[in-house]
């Protein structure tokens, strides 16, 4: 297999048989990729949570200092 059919891919470990073990990706696309995974879980948590009534500076630290 060759990276060039791979995002991203600089270079595809496999084992004997062939099979894809391991991908080298640049350090940049890397940090691309978790930028781009860590945006779409912060879009998850706004979304789950849209109903909700916010609180005020004053009940949120009145919350964190139950913790």
């Amino acid at each position: 297999m060759k990276a060039d059919k791979y995002l991203f891919a600089k270079e595809l470990i496999t084992d004997t048989e062939g099979n894809i073990q391991k991908v080298v990706i640049d350090f940049n696309d890397n940090q691309r990729l978790l930028e781009a995974i860590e945006d779409e879980g912060l879009i998850f948590a706004m979304k789950a949570v849209q109903a909700e009534t916010p609180l005020s500076l004053s009940e949120s630290l009145a919350e964190l200092e139950k913790e």
